[in-house]
């Protein structure tokens, strides 16, 4: 059996968990920040954030060159604590939001898949987090 390899990434956001939840979840707003720099964009995002159901966000390079689906399906769903999905190739992710004194810690632990370095999946991830981090902090309540 092949070992599976667990990446973790985090970051806080200086803004109430309310706030960070919708922005991690609507459509509109996931099509803002699902990035990891500047070449990259998500020109679209479907989201059923309820237990069994689905999301699809789609990933592009902004020249063309190259875009896939990031895709899965809800395991659990616990309003402003915990959201736990499937993807399609049937690797697990885990992302736990804890508030703190109005700040709020994302934490987002996934299985990592065989194709690319660990290392190198966990930068992809990270940045995609920092750049919703500084989507959220610059937007108003």
């Amino acid at each position: 059996m092949t070992q599976v390899t667990r990446i973790k990434v985090e970051a806080t956001v200086n803004a109430p968990v309310a706030k960070v939840w919708k922005a991690w979840n609507t459509p509109a707003d996931i099509m803002q920040w699902n990035s990891p720099d500047p070449s990259w964009h998500c020109p679209s995002s479907e989201n059923d954030l309820t237990v069994g159901g689905k999301f699809k966000n789609r990933m592009e390079a902004k020249d063309g060159s190259f875009g896939f689906d990031f895709e899965g399906t809800y395991d659990t769903v616990d309003l402003h604590k915990e959201i736990t999905y499937t993807m399609s190739d049937g690797r697990k992710a885990t992302t736990l939001f804890s508030e703190q004194n109005g700040n709020t810690l994302i934490e987002t632990t996934f299985d990592a898949e065989n194709e690319n370095d660990p290392e190198f999946q966990k930068q992809g991830w990270q940045a995609i987090l920092n750049n919703f981090v500084t989507y959220v902090e610059s937007t108003n309540p």
